[in-house]
């Protein structure tokens, strides 16, 4: 069976650090994942630093995604909104650590935006993706 998402790093663009270019996918079923932010069980932010903050919303968003059948090598698009993208690029290393450890070495399309705020006012990240399952 062909694999529902192929990873596409053009040698022409910059060699890709913590993200892919492109992401193709093909048949499957497409899983809409709705931004997740830090928030626990009981709908408190947790977390005091932007990497436990990104933990705990990773966490989330693969919570939801296992929910719906899939696992993170099904996510062809990220998308992270972060309340201080200076520093994000600051951990950015352990943000990537923190990544891999949970969702492995295969990365979607992504992007990283600069908001004002977030819906909950003590959120410093919020990611939303889309997923492809075989």
């Amino acid at each position: 069976m062909t694999e529902p998402l192929h990873r596409i790093n053009p040698v022409e663009l910059s060699p890709p650090a913590g993200f892919s270019h492109a992401v193709t996918a093909t048949g499957g079923q497409l899983v809409f994942l709705a931004g997740q932010t830090a928030l626990d069980q009981d709908g408190k932010v947790v977390g005091d630093t932007l990497p436990a903050q990104f933990r705990r919303a990773l966490t989330n968003l693969l919570t939801a995604l296992q929910a719906a059948g899939g696992s993170p090598a099904d996510l062809a698009r990220l998308t992270v909104y972060a309340t201080d993208v200076a520093a994000y690029r600051d951990c950015a290393a352990e943000l990537g650590r923190i990544w891999q450890e949970m969702a492995g070495r295969d990365y979607p399309a992504m992007a990283v935006i600069g908001v004002v705020r977030l819906w909950d006012e003590e959120a410093m990240v919020e990611l939303d993706g889309i997923a492809v399952l075989p």
